[in-house]
């Protein structure tokens, strides 16, 4: 066995269990959460410690083009691509034996770019480390099984499912809907065991083809890891079927959306949460926690809400809470505190998105948390009744979002400000591209009325 199969999780090996490994897949998570890299023969990946790639990677709009840089000269220069060991998975889905590992990205000098992704969640993580901290997620996803669609003229369709009949809305929580494609689901079970993923559950949502999977606990990095190696998996698993899986955040008019709700808790270095005291009860650090979501997830929002399209799902009625309201076992807050016994105590952010970048969602809802724990202001009070009825306080569309993004200091100074000046160019463009499409609605209500 290469020295470096030495350092790898137990489930790569078991993957390999003997066999001849073909191929290596050297992956960075760029701007969108896409997986950017190369693949090479597992003989030559064993040869060399790093690889390059341009720094342009970062650049890139989800269409393709390439952003404006803010730093200056468009002049490429490589970045080093180190394999963080601990990353490698199992590829079960290939014809070979196949490995994917993530790795770090480290300018020529050896410093971590500011603006890769899991670098700003690296950066969030070492904050709260510099306080004695150690922030805990966990992390829920939303997504769409789709009948396949090749045609981007044409409306999303529900998958037909095992009895001939396209998937239903309003199932949430039934059974017999998940088994409707439960080939799916037989797959993403048995890609996420190859990869040593641990699925807390599965379960169907309110709308049609809807799935939800809970993670258990745990770091914000790992956990990071795994949502970007889940979505790679569950559209795998779902191509098996003659079916996509979508993680857009409104995929079909008049159905839910897909969140990304985050569940935080934050413990100290003895491992206690620090949102309990020693007598279970609530403690200010977590009023603290809150009150920093409070104040500064709208200027946060553009990256839970990434794409024009994340702010379909921010409509009322349609289960998606568009608000900052906290409240204990609310379901209609933005901010909800589920039941839990003291060692459990956390907080749920209700707001991202499934499309936003995992490292990018878990870091700027991290990062208003930290802002609260560390200016120790206090919430609003919590919020009793139907929260959807609560006035409006977050942005309704990207540009606004992004306005609010760049003129935060505190979110800044959090994130970094080249990363901020960086997603904030890619999404201009994106934003730009987007009110040149002139939309269906648009041709049938404006065209021979206005």
């Amino acid at each position: 066995m290469s020295d470096w199969l030495t350092k790898i999780p137990e489930a790569a090996r078991e993957y390999i269990a003997g066999r001849r490994l073909d191929e290596v897949e050297c992956i960075v998570p760029d701007i969108a959460g896409v997986a950017r890299g190369k693949a090479m023969p597992a003989s030559k990946f064993a040869r060399q410690e790093s690889f390059f790639l341009p720094n342009s990677i970062f650049l890139q709009t989800i269409t393709g083009e390439w952003a404006d840089n803010p730093s200056g000269a468009f002049t490429e220069p490589d970045m080093v691509l180190v394999p963080d060991h601990e990353t490698v998975s199992a590829a079960p889905w290939t014809a070979d034996v196949t490995l994917q590992v993530i790795h770090d990205v480290l300018d020529q000098q050896g410093n971590p770019v500011p603006v890769a992704p899991r670098n700003v969640l690296k950066r969030i993580v070492a904050l709260y480390a510099e306080r004695g901290w150690r922030p805990i997620v966990a992390p829920e996803m939303e997504f769409f099984l789709v009948a396949r669609n090749i045609d981007p003229n044409q409306p999303i369709q529900p998958p037909m499912g095992r009895s001939g009949r396209r998937a239903a809305a309003k199932q949430a929580y039934s059974l017999s809907a998940v088994d409707e494609y439960g080939k799916v689901i037989d797959d993403i079970y048995d890609f996420a065991e190859a990869q040593g993923f641990e699925i807390d559950g599965i379960l169907q949502e309110g709308g049609a083809g809807q799935v939800e999977i809970n993670l258990a606990h745990g770091d914000p990095v790992a956990l990071a890891d795994e949502i970007f190696y889940f979505k790679r998996l569950i559209r795998e698993a779902a191509l098996r079927h003659d079916c996509f899986a979508t993680f857009m955040a409104k995929p079909i008019e008049g159905e839910p959306g897909s969140a990304m709700h985050i569940h935080h808790s934050v413990v100290d270095a003895a491992g206690r949460n620090i949102f309990s005291d020693e007598q279970g009860r609530e403690t200010p650090a977590f009023m603290h926690f809150i009150a920093g979501m409070q104040a500064h997830l709208p200027a946060a929002i553009a990256l839970l809400a990434p794409y024009v399209n994340s702010y379909r799902r921010y409509v009322p009625d349609f289960a998606a809470p568009i608000n900052l309201e906290w409240g204990r076992d609310n379901r209609t807050t933005g901010l909800r505190v589920p039941i839990s016994g003291p060692v459990a105590r956390r907080v749920e952010n209700r707001l991202a998105g499934m499309d936003c970048n995992p490292y990018l969602g878990l870091a700027a809802s991290l990062a208003t948390g930290y802002l609260g724990l560390t200016q120790q202001d206090s919430p609003r009070a919590e919020c009793l009744g139907d929260a959807y009825m609560s006035e409006d306080e977050l942005p309704t569309n990207l540009g606004d979002a992004l306005d609010l993004m760049v003129e935060s200091d505190p979110i800044r100074e959090v994130l970094g400000s080249e990363f901020v000046d960086v997603y904030e160019s890619v999404k201009r463009n994106e934003y730009k591209e987007f009110l040149q499409v002139i939309s269906p609605w648009e041709r049938e209500h404006l065209l021979l009325n206005v």
